[in-house]
């Protein structure tokens, strides 16, 4: 059973969500939040698998949560439901370290593999989404276009395993941590990603793997 809490400012959609959510025999809600500090309160006192988060709310917010997340060393798997209003929001939220995004508009079978997905260990951004980001995205200068790269290489199972946790926001000795190899080792493998993916750092790298579907299962190369 996966538990997860549920982070929305407006009640009638926290009881929503929740209500699907319990019509599914793999996830049980074991809390709810209104804001950012009630979410950290719940975490503190509750095992909790998934986090589900989400940006716009009064107090502390869906960003400032996940900062408050990482400072305090969580890896805890998050999946920011956004009604896409914000796109340099949902950028900020990927280098907080959100692990997914979705609509708000999913279907409750989409919502429940996206739960899996992070509770497995994964990475889920809807393509809808990614693709809209990468249209609107103006965090890269118009010569240093990711459009006019070549196709970039094939990349290694444990290549692609570093790349998700890129797009979570893991820092190298995080992700060492989390594979279980030496730090040296992730920087030769995000080193070897950069050359692949033909980009110089990791926001790109991670704005590349969305484009070529490398963290959706789309396209993959």
């Amino acid at each position: 059973m996966i538990r997860v809490c549920v982070v929305d400012d407006q009640t009638i959609v926290r009881h929503g969500i929740r209500g699907l959510l319990e019509l599914s025999p793999e996830v049980t809600v074991v809390g709810e939040a209104a804001d950012g500090d009630e979410a950290l309160a719940v975490i503190e006192r509750t095992p909790i698998d998934v986090l589900l988060l989400d940006l716009r709310m009064p107090g502390r917010d869906g960003i400032a949560t996940l900062t408050e997340l990482r400072a305090r060393g969580s890896a805890l798997p998050t999946l920011v439901l956004t009604t896409f209003d914000d796109d340099e929001l949902v950028l900020r939220a990927l280098r907080a370290g959100a692990h997914g995004y979705l609509l708000k508009d999913v279907t409750l079978e989409q919502l429940i593999g996206a739960i899996r997905t992070l509770a497995d260990g994964g990475t889920l951004i809807q393509p809808a989404l990614t693709e809209r980001l990468l249209r609107a995205t103006a965090i890269l200068p118009a010569q240093d276009d990711i459009d006019d790269l070549p196709p970039p290489q094939p990349l290694t199972p444990r290549e692609l395993d570093i790349l998700r946790l890129l797009a979570g926001g893991y820092a190298n000795r995080e992700i060492a941590a989390a594979l279980h190899l030496a730090e040296g080792t992730v920087k030769n493998h995000v080193s070897s990603l950069l050359m692949k993916l033909g980009v110089r750092d990791r926001t790109r790298a991670v704005l590349r793997a969305l484009q070529h579907g490398l963290l959706t299962g789309r396209n993959p190369v």
